[in-house]
């Protein structure tokens, strides 16, 4: 296959050159363990001292705020898990019927061991409203946790009203933000929420690093135990490489954040203009306030993971809502949530454009969905 255009951005995205070339002292030469006393420790040491500092700056955090871990999965795990056992009397946690999976099990996780979990059901556009918490929250609440951005529809919640209220009832607030750092602009004390998770890999960064934000003043126990890495905060020797690569490319795309953001855009209403010019019937999840370039489209009576295979076939990758074994589709939870119609659920596809996609490749998978759609 010669042609390979990458269009599921949001499942990861290409490392940048920059955070590449970044890394590759700290693999080869500098390969010392930071947390060690003698001089060879020094400069990793410093290097992530230096990357937590950038990766505060990026969000509005303190450095201190800022602690490394693998990945947004962990920094889910450790929230939620780790309020959960540190309240004895076993209280409630809030969240929503179409998080992450790395949110939805860690709360049936928690549940099995008697931790209430209240699922709230986001409106049919695909969000969850202050209105919407006020019905599921009290005042014995102990956490609300809400995805800043959803990964299947790009709808985008409105976190600092959340926290607002959140805070209202006396709990803590947790947002997986993997879809939206380092594409759009995040502010942690301006929205005031408590916990925050990032993903390295979704914003240029390498895979199986991310960071975890505390906001300073909340207590949040241990999710590993062992060596006193991350202010005793998170056991394990640090990845000295992969947190500076993470710093470099989230600090990249927040220098060019802007400038990134409208060419997405452009991207995406060229894609939309070329549907709209073929004439195929589709509805398009999420709402008004979505991320740039993720279109969950739903095109009626057509098999949505069909049309991911015609795609792949012609070297085009994108992502589906619903998959298809030789006797059932089973529709997305996230689908679900919002009611989306079967007919419609079924035929559900994921283009998730990035910085690197072009004009010309937006063009050929408008020219293969017209293929695919109506022939």
């Amino acid at each position: 296959m010669d042609v390979r255009i990458y269009a599921d951005n949001a499942a990861t995205t290409k490392l940048d050159k920059a955070a590449f070339e970044a890394m590759t002292t700290w693999f080869l030469e500098e390969y010392g363990n930071a947390s060690q006393p003698y001089a060879f420790a020094r400069k990793p040491k410093k290097a992530l001292a230096d990357a937590r500092a950038t990766i505060a700056e990026c969000i509005g955090a303190l450095p201190e705020e800022i602690y490394f871990t693998s990945g947004g999965t962990e920094s889910d795990n450790w929230v939620i898990k780790s309020s959960a056992f540190s309240a004895p009397d076993k209280r409630a946690m809030v969240t929503s019927a179409f998080e992450h999976h790395a949110v939805l099990h860690s709360c049936a996780a928690i549940e099995r061991l008697g931790y209430p979990v209240a699922y709230m059901w986001p409106s049919d556009e695909g969000y969850i409203t202050p209105e919407i918490l006020e019905k599921y929250i009290t005042d014995s609440t102990q956490l609300v946790s809400v995805m800043f951005a959803n990964n299947e529809i790009g709808s985008v919640q409105p976190i600092r009203k959340l926290c607002e209220t959140t805070h209202t009832h006396g709990a803590l607030f947790h947002t997986d933000a993997v879809q939206a750092v380092g594409h759009i602009k995040i502010d942690v004390h301006e929205l005031g929420v408590d916990f925050l998770s990032a993903s390295a890999h979704k914003f240029n960064g390498p895979k199986g690093i991310g960071f975890l934000y505390i906001r300073k003043g909340v207590e949040l126990p241990p999710y590993a135990d062992g060596g006193a890495q991350e202010n005793a905060h998170r056991a394990g020797t640090e990845n000295v490489a992969a947190i500076v690569g993470m710093a470099a490319a989230l600090k990249s795309n927040c220098d060019l954040l802007e400038q990134n953001q409208q060419h997405i855009l452009s991207l995406e209403r060229q894609l939309i203009s070329r549907l709209d010019e073929i004439g195929v019937t589709y509805k398009r999840n999420g709402g008004d306030s979505r991320l740039p370039g993720l279109l969950s489209l739903s095109f009626p009576g057509k098999d949505g993971e069909a049309i991911l295979h015609r795609t792949d076939l012609v070297g085009i990758s994108i992502s589906t809502g619903s998959a298809c074994d030789s006797v059932n589709t089973e529709i997305s939870h996230v689908l679900q949530a919002i009611r989306l119609d079967e007919d419609y659920a079924k035929g559900t596809i994921r283009i998730s454009l990035g910085k690197n996609n072009t004009e010309e490749e937006v063009e050929q998978i408008a020219a293969a969905l017209a293929k695919i759609l109506l022939y």
